[in-house]
C-alpha cells in the first residue's frame, strides 16, 4: 500500500498539515470581519490536506522513464543546496540588517549563484526591487518592515 514514494511523501504532507493547521488555530483573529488574520493559514491548512489525499490516491503505475525523469543532476542539488542556505542567511540577518538590503543581497547574491552575470542589470532589480517593495508596505500599507542598520 505504501509502496509508491507518491503515498509516503503525502501521509508526511498530510501530518504537516494536520500540524500546521493546529498551529493556525492558535492564531488570534484580529477584526470583526468573516476574513481575519487566520483566514488565510487555515484555507492553505485544508488546502494542503485535499491536495495530500489527491496525492494519496494518484495511480501508482510508474515507468522506467518517470523513474529516469526523477533523478537529480547533482550540479542541480548543490545549487539547490546552495540557494537553501542562502535563503537561510536572509532569515537569520533580515532583523538585524534590514529588509532592504538583505534583500538586495539575497537577490544579487542568488542570481550570481545560479550564473546570471549581467551585472548592471542585476544590480539594477537588486536594489530597485526591495526598495520599491518596502516603500509599498510601509507607506501604502502602513506595514514595518525591519530597517536594520539602513534608518528609514
Amino acid at each position: 500500500m505504501l509502496k509508491p514514494i507518491h503515498r509516503k511523501v503525502s501521509l508526511i504532507l498530510i501530518v504537516f498539515a494536520i500540524f500546521y493547521l493546529y498551529l493556525s488555530y492558535q492564531l488570534q483573529s484580529f477584526g470583526s470581519g468573516p476574513i481575519g488574520t487566520d483566514t488565510m493559514p487555515k484555507a492553505l491548512g485544508y488546502l494542503l490536506v485535499v491536495l495530500s489525499i489527491l496525492l494519496f490516491m494518484t495511480k501508482d503505475q510508474e515507468t522506467e522513464e518517470d523513474k529516469k525523469k526523477r533523478s537529480i543532476a547533482k550540479d542541480d542539488v548543490i545549487k539547490i543546496m546552495g540557494v537553501l542556505v542562502i535563503t537561510f542567511a536572509y532569515i537569520f540577518f533580515l532583523e538585524r540588517l534590514g529588509f532592504i538590503l538583505v534583500s538586495f543581497l539575497f537577490i544579487y547574491g542568488c542570481s550570481l549563484f545560479l550564473g546570471y552575470h549581467k551585472h548592471v542589470t542585476n544590480l539594477i532589480v537588486s536594489f530597485v526591487f526591495p526598495t520599491v517593495l518596502y516603500s509599498v508596505f510601509t507607506i501604502l500599507l502602513g506595514i514595518n518592515l525591519p530597517s536594520g542598520v539602513i534608518p528609514f
